[in-house]
């Protein structure tokens, strides 16, 4: 089949050249053919809408100008007919009281030149007078007080209606090369319908589940090069699917504590550097809650490893429920050491998740007789909050997990089961 091809014949002299050149000519004249029609079409609806829209124009103002001639009102008629003026294409305007005395007049009666094309098709809707009746109220019939006359510009309707006519012609030569285009591939249509449905079926994609991707059914084209490369596509995409799969689930892994179920140590590294920098351009406060269970290494030691595995992950989940916002975090920081980040809060706020987080580990009331605090497991808590750039001393989010951790220590030290923490409402290094 490829050696009945004639490689030799030049591009400009190829029946698929000819033919597409051919087709446009034909696809251009009816375009113009079409564009005339729709330019006749178009001036016929110009002028009943600009009838349309003058004669709602003064109906408007009909009963403001009707006060302004009533109230002899010049302040008022100047207002009237500033207003006309702003609101359409206005050549001329004058506002007389029923005396024929003329209120205000803007804009000039003299003759306007314009092409002949125009005046024939736009130069008859121009004048409009409307006569004005007050209605005093009181049932009494409404009186003639005055009248409005307008002339419109033939000039600005015309400009109005060349920019609709060039949009016309613009749309006709688009018209006509898809008209072109249809014609020509209409040869490979066998080929191109298939092959652009595989290409919406690819373009809607969602790159995060690649492995639903829509697979296009080709029932013409199920044994041929067409159908075989959609199977190739779709085993792809499925291998696609399978690999990010893998990724995520080793990213749980790596992410996820395995024995309590919240985020590890790696989580919460990235997590605290990201808010941090986060704090940094919205000059907002973080805080770190640093936790650690009271007396844990007796309690493991006489209830056993099992009770103690129990314990970390019961305490585990209510640190993790007990959090106030889905953009607060709780994570296990290693041992029987846990860490909460707590994005905009200040001082106050965090001494307050801070003892509402020691009230709930107490409420689970796990026995421990062997704590030196309670008769039931407790936890040690120490707060730290700054607002980044501002006054604080606190430059790295280093020192701010030190401060933290310092505190935890000092609450252990005062005596186990508190929480200790700054009074003020953004954290300073004292």
């Amino acid at each position: 089949m490829t050696q009945m091809v004639n490689t030799d014949v030049p591009r400009w002299s190829s029946i698929t050249t000819k033919q597409a050149i051919f087709t446009f000519v034909i696809a251009l004249a009816l375009s113009i053919i079409a564009g005339l029609i729709e330019l006749a079409e178009d001036a016929r609806v110009l002028r009943e809408e600009t009838r349309e829209q003058t004669l709602r124009l003064i109906s408007l103002v009909e009963g403001s100008a009707a006060e302004a001639a009533f109230q002899l009102n010049p302040d008022l008629a100047n207002q009237v007919a500033n207003g006309l003026f702003n609101g359409g294409n206005i050549r001329y305007l004058v506002l007389k009281d029923d005396f024929g005395r003329v209120m205000v007049e803007q804009g000039t009666s003299e003759p306007e030149r314009v092409g002949a094309l125009l005046q024939r098709l736009f130069g008859d809707i121009t004048d409009y007078r409307q006569t004005l009746l007050y209605n005093p109220g009181a049932g009494a019939d409404p009186q003639q007080v005055g009248e409005i006359a307008m002339t419109l510009s033939v000039a600005s309707i015309g400009q109005s209606y060349v920019e609709r006519g060039l949009l016309i012609f613009m749309l006709g030569t688009i018209k006509a090369l898809g008209i072109a285009l249809l014609v020509v591939l209409t040869f490979h249509l066998l080929i191109t319908r298939p092959l652009l449905r595989v290409y919406n079926a690819i373009a809607a994609v969602n790159p995060r589940q690649p492995g639903d991707w829509p697979k296009p059914e080709l029932p013409v084209h199920r044994n041929d090069e067409l159908g075989r490369l959609v199977n190739g596509l779709n085993n792809l995409m499925q291998a696609f699917q399978q690999g990010l799969d893998q990724r995520d689930e080793l990213h749980q892994i790596s992410t996820i504590d395995g024995l309590t179920g919240i985020a590890n140590r790696r989580r919460f590294d990235e997590f605290v550097h990201q808010q941090w920098q986060h704090a940094l351009r919205t000059q907002e406060p973080l805080a770190i809650i640093f936790i650690d269970i009271d007396y844990f290494k007796p309690y493991n030691d006489n209830y056993g490893h099992a009770s103690g595995d129990d314990t970390l992950r019961a305490v585990g989940r209510t640190l993790a429920a007990a959090m106030p916002r889905t953009t607060d975090l709780v994570a296990r920081y290693g041992g029987e050491e846990f860490v909460c980040v707590l994005p905009h809060t200040d001082s106050e706020g965090a001494q307050a998740v801070a003892e509402k987080l020691r009230q709930g580990i107490q409420a689970l009331d796990i026995p421990h007789a062997y704590s030196g605090v309670a008769q039931q497991i407790t936890i040690s808590i120490g707060v730290a909050s700054t607002t980044p750039g501002s006054q604080s001393s606190i430059e790295d989010i280093s020192e701010l997990l030190c401060l933290a951790d310092s505190r935890l220590y000092l609450a252990k030290e005062q005596g186990r089961n508190r929480v200790v923490a700054t009074n003020h409402s953004y954290d300073h290094i004292d």
